[in-house]
């Protein structure tokens, strides 16, 4: 087996190794001062039903999963960082909070009703790794579940290409936004949410 490729995360923090830490404390401020840091977990929740099986897949200091815990789901956070699973265990006891590698993603049991990749971790992962953190993903959903990714554009991943990807990895796009709260993506969107299945 190959030497693991480190994610671009990984890169970054070890050029500052305060970063994480300064991540942590960034989101438990704004959580603090009272802003909405959950918009995604609520998107995520509207699709599902109670009690589902949810996959935060780079989910940092757990404020995705933590939400969608809270909301009555059975909650699994997978990071590279840490540092943030730490955070995660700390802010938000309950799911199961879970260093790993999205790129060699291999969890037990049956497959996710939804699978949230948010926060542009998929600008992070290491570009010669997309194709298999992509197909990880299709890998673990279950048959009816959904994979929901959301990220900027001008990151180093472009749109199409994401799109070209995703699809090579057996996932069908359903939805195209441009923002969390449900406005339609256009071709000059900066952001995109996208919500795939797989095919029948």
């Amino acid at each position: 087996m190959g030497e693991r490729t480190p994610s671009g995360w990984e890169e970054l923090t070890a050029a500052d190794p305060n970063h994480s830490t300064w991540y942590v404390e960034r989101f438990r401020a704004l959580a603090a001062q009272g802003q909405d840091i959950v918009g995604e977990a609520r998107l995520v929740d509207a699709m599902l039903a109670r009690g589902s099986r949810v996959l935060d897949a780079g989910c940092g200091p757990g404020r995705i999963g933590g939400h969608l815990h809270g909301a009555g789901h059975e909650v699994v956070g997978v990071d590279v960082d840490p540092v943030l699973i730490e955070a995660a265990r700390a802010d938000h006891p309950g799911p199961t909070w879970l260093v790993g590698d999205l790129a060699e993603l291999d969890l037990p049991g049956a497959g996710f009703d939804a699978i949230v990749c948010a926060g542009n971790v998929l600008t992070f992962v290491a570009p010669s790794t997309r194709a298999a953190v992509l197909a990880g993903f299709a890998r673990h959903l279950a048959p009816a579940g959904r994979v929901v990714t959301g990220f900027g554009a001008d990151r180093g991943y472009a749109f199409p290409e994401f799109l070209a990807d995703a699809a090579a990895a057996g996932l069908r796009a359903d939805v195209l936004l441009s923002t969390w709260d449900l406005r339609p993506f256009t071709d000059d969107a900066d952001f995109l949410v996208a919500v795939f299945s797989r095919p029948d």
